[in-house]
Parts: structure tokens; sequence; C-alpha cells
């Protein structure tokens, strides 16, 4: 049986800019491969209503589940959980649930629920919150959608709260061998091994360091002991 799939949807201007370097892909990916569920693929959009409504509709309904990350913060371009409310036709204000939490939040920190905080309680209907531990403003789950804050300490947390919900797979192994020789030098073997082993993953990821080229293989997969086979044959017919 095959694992369960998951596609990211990073939204954002500040990271297409160049602005902010997005950390939240690479967490995602680390801990969905120890739950056993596959990241197949990564999209990337603009503050831009209908480009998130599409790719949130449309990865909807080609994975198992889709993260999301940015854009459900208190200000006016943080337009995230409108659209993801609009995309599953499903009606949106704020919800006395989630106004409970940041109510308790503020009053402890001192300072005023305000109509800008407020926004941040705001979850279309028959969504599911997602705990905050670490500021309170939840994200939210709507059918297989997952919404999370872009902050990373805080989309993290997040990631914490969901991941203990979902079923998972068997998660992805890998090893890695590093050969001293060119890609070119390699291809022929890594191709005739990526044949014999169709049931695995095999990459080869170049590198030049003093002036020597080599390429790291690493073979993934999630069955040990074909990996162990696979690593074995690869290391007696490309030795270091």
């Amino acid at each position: 049986m095959s694992n369960p799939t998951a596609a990211m949807l990073v939204i954002g201007d500040e990271i297409l800019s160049g602005r902010t370097r997005d950390a939240n892909m690479h967490y995602l990916a680390g801990e969905l491969t120890k739950q056993g569920i596959d990241l197949n693929e990564v999209r990337i959009v603009s503050d831009d209503a209908p480009a998130i409504e599409a790719a949130a509709k449309a990865l909807s309904e080609t994975y198992d589940h889709v993260f999301t990350s940015g854009g459900i913060g208190p200000t006016h371009d943080d337009i995230t959980a409108d659209c993801i409310a609009r995309a599953f036709g499903a009606h949106i204000d704020v919800r006395d649930d989630a106004r409970a939490l940041l109510q308790a939040h503020y009053d402890n920190s001192g300072l005023e629920l305000n109509a800008a905080r407020l926004r941040m309680a705001r979850i279309p209907d028959g969504a599911v919150l997602i705990d905050n531990p670490v500021s309170t403003a939840p994200g939210f789950t709507i059918e297989n959608v997952h919404v999370m804050a872009g902050v990373p300490l805080v989309f993290q947390a997040m990631v914490a709260s969901v991941l203990p919900t979902l079923n998972g797979g068997r998660p992805l192994l890998s090893q890695t061998l590093r050969v001293n020789r060119g890609e070119g030098d390699i291809a022929a073997t890594l191709s005739v091994l990526a044949g014999a082993f169709d049931d695995l993953s095999i990459g080869c990821y170049p590198f030049q360091t003093n002036g020597v080229f080599g390429a790291n293989v690493v073979v993934r997969g999630t069955d040990g002991a074909r990996i162990d086979a696979a690593m074995t044959r690869l290391a007696k017919e490309l030795p270091l």
C-alpha cells in the first residue's frame, strides 16, 4: 500500500520577492518523511486571492493533504483564510471558540483584542481549529487543507499539533554514498542500478571540492533491506 500524499502551498509576496527566505518547506518535508506521508509538490503563490483559491482547490483535489503557510495574521494583506473559505464555498466570520482563545491571551498580556487582532479569529464554517501554543491565534483544517501561519516557530508548532491526527505510512529511509567521480563517469552505472531497483528512488547530487568533482548518490525508499542491497551493489560497482 502506498503512502498518503501531500502538497504544500506557500503564500506571500515576501517569499517571491526574495525578501524572506522560506524555511517552512524544509521543516515540513522532514516531518512528513518521518510520518510516512510523501510530500509530492510545493507551490509558491503571491498575495493574490484568485491565485490562492485556485492553487488550494487544485492541490486539494490531487493530494491527500495540503499544508498552507502564511497569510493568516492581523493585517490587510493576510487574506489566506478568506481565500480558503471561498475555495470550498464556506462562510467565514469571527468564531466564538477562536475569539475566546484570543481574548484570554490578550487579557493575560495586558493588550487589547482590537479589530485587527480579531481578524485572526475568522474561521470558515465547519473547520477544525489547529492549536497554536506559541502565540495562541489558531490555524484551521477544512476538508483536507491545513491552514497555518508563516512565522517558522508558529508553523512548526502547528505542524506538531496536526501530524498526530493524520494517518501516515511507512517512513522514508535513505542512505548516501559519496563518490569522487563526476556524474558523466557514473551515469551508466546508476542507470542500470535504477532499473534493477525500480522500487527505490536513486538520486545523484554533484559537488566540487578543492577542484575535485564528485557526487553524492542517495538511495531512498521504505524497505530498508532493499536499500541495503542497492547500496552494497553500488559500493562494489563504484568503489571510492
